[in-house]
């Protein structure tokens, strides 16, 4: 491991515990957005709205609404677990003659062959259907207790104070600065004199990046409806501006996308189980992975032969997902997965009745298209980026085709009856993470401040499996005689591990934690 960093600093965030609701999210302002939604009555889904539209305001490089997702749901009074999917699809009105190939290797996340001005990787020509509102519009048609407006009021709010300048969104902007001046709506809502801004050093000054069109967007989703989004103004603006700019999305694809009410993926382990998105997500891959774990006995502790176990076992999921990938309902396809961590946010919820909540959202990339649109501020996803565009393969790029994704949001039940709710954001590091996080709590019998502070190890990356610094000697040997193995830090940026945020509930009492890296992430609990 080459580096300069120290060997003696710590990180810790403790795990919050209260008989209320919680909310963890990679934003604490997001999740105070959600945990206050809780403390004036809201049920589970109403802080689940109203985080996502926080969410969407406050980190706009992670997820918002030009993105989509998926969340596991558990409804206490009726003992029931739901999935809801608003992953993306290509648009209908999409042309694959738009994209053609030039030779050589894409230069973003995936091992595709590259596209002629990376069409299909940045700009208009990247962009999906986005699945977000729709999304929020079902969970809200569903089980919402409060008003719609109500519900988006605080991220309105939010965009109207301007986007906050610290040294996290500075980093943030910057990662993607090069590719956000290309577009003008994006370089005028991000940047400053073309280049990322600066967080101030003096303690009384601050910097805001204006976000009056978002604000005005939110404004007027939240007096029209989600419906407006998709079949009103706000779809009339969108279509017509990346049009404009040589895209395919049109009003069309827009009006004709609705989020899919799903059974759970239920899989069996140790006494309990765990309810996973099924189909286009990793969920699938998670139940290969875990059924290969349960024919381990683990010990009392996770050692150099538990970490050996989820090595191997992630290993040969990963295998079996890459040469069996999902494509469209129920036929399946070969694919390919992120070379490197995605822009994801995942946060998960609690409230005081027991219901529970993990959603995972995303963009894609950082920043997504890196495309704003001018008229709403809205910045949208590149979600064609996860389709090859060789054609005459499987997982061609094509008109209408939903997206396959990575994101593993899950809801645990335990053999002692403790339920845990918890995914994370890192692209192809979200499963072997979620994997080990379950593990720590069903095999271990860990609460939830240890298992969220417990090392990882990441074996997404073929042969190499990658073991957090922090780990026993006695594992780093282990694991060095048996792999090709690396030691990498829990770190804040570029982050080697996925960033988890999870809740869990035992008895009346609810507990939040987030990861520990994670400037910004916390668990928030209502009051």
């Amino acid at each position: 491991m080459l580096d300069q960093f120290s060997n003696s600093q710590t990180l810790r965030k403790p795990a919050v515990s209260s008989r209320g609701g919680i909310v963890a999210a990679q934003s604490r302002r997001a999740a105070e957005v959600g945990a206050e939604v809780l403390a004036a009555g809201g049920d589970c889904i109403d802080a689940v709205i109203a985080t996502t539209f926080a969410l969407g305001t406050l980190e706009p490089w992670m997820s918002g609404m030009g993105g989509g997702g998926a969340m596991v749901l558990y409804r206490a009074k009726e003992n029931r677990y739901e999935v809801i999917d608003y992953g993306m699809c290509s648009p209908n009105s999409l042309r694959v003659e738009d994209y053609p190939l030039t030779g050589g290797a894409a230069s973003d996340l995936f091992p595709w062959p590259r596209v002629k001005d990376d069409r299909n990787l940045q700009g208009p020509g990247s962009i999906a259907v986005p699945g977000v509102v729709a999304g929020m519009e079902e969970a809200h048609r569903r089980h919402a207790k409060m008003p719609w407006k109500e519900l988006l009021a605080p991220s309105a709010k939010l965009a109207g104070e301007g986007l906050l300048v610290d040294w996290w969104t500075t980093l943030m902007i910057a990662s993607g600065a090069l590719d956000l001046r290309r577009y003008p709506a994006s370089a005028a809502a991000y940047l400053q004199d073309g280049l990322p801004p600066s967080a101030p050093w003096g303690i009384k000054s601050s910097v805001r990046l204006p976000q009056d069109k978002l604000k005005a967007t939110i404004e007027q989703l939240a007096a029209r409806g989600p419906r407006d989004f998709y079949e009103g103004e706000i779809a009339r603006s969108l279509a017509a501006d990346i049009k404009a700019a040589g895209g395919a999305l049109s009003v069309e694809d827009l009006s004709a996308f609705r989020a899919f009410h799903r059974e759970a993926l239920q899989i069996p382990y140790r006494g309990g189980k765990v309810l996973a998105t099924p189909e286009l997500t990793a969920g699938p891959t998670l139940a290969s992975t875990l059924r290969r774990l349960e024919k381990w006995s683990p010990g009392k502790i996770p050692d150099a032969v538990a970490y050996g176990e989820y090595a191997l076992a992630l290993q040969a999921a990963y295998r079996e997902r890459l040469s069996d990938m999902g494509d469209a309902d129920g036929r399946r396809a070969l694919g390919a997965e992120h070379l490197a961590p995605a822009c994801t946010t995942h946060f998960s919820v609690v409230d005081k009745d027991g219901n529970m909540a993990a959603v995972t959202q995303t963009l894609l990339g950082i920043f997504g298209s890196k495309f704003v649109t001018p008229a709403t501020g809205i910045n949208m996803n590149n979600g064609i980026m996860w389709f090859d565009p060789t054609p005459g393969v499987p997982n061609s790029l094509a008109p209408g085709k939903r997206c396959l994704t990575n994101y593993t949001p899950v809801i645990a039940e335990t053999a002692d009856g403790r339920r845990l709710a918890v995914g994370a954001s890192g692209g192809r590091r979200i499963l072997p993470a979620v994997a080990q996080l379950l593990s720590f709590t069903m095999d271990f019998g860990m609460d939830l401040d240890a298992t969220i502070h417990q090392p990882r190890i990441d074996a997404s990356e073929g042969a190499v499996v990658i073991g957090d610094v922090r780990l026993p000697a006695a594992v780093h040997d282990a694991l060095r005689s048996r792999f090709d193995y690396e030691q990498a830090r829990i770190q804040t940026f570029p982050m080697k591990f996925a960033c988890p945020s999870a809740v869990m509930r035992q008895g009346a009492t609810n507990f939040g934690a987030t990861e520990t890296a994670q400037p910004w992430g916390d668990a928030v609990a209502e009051g």
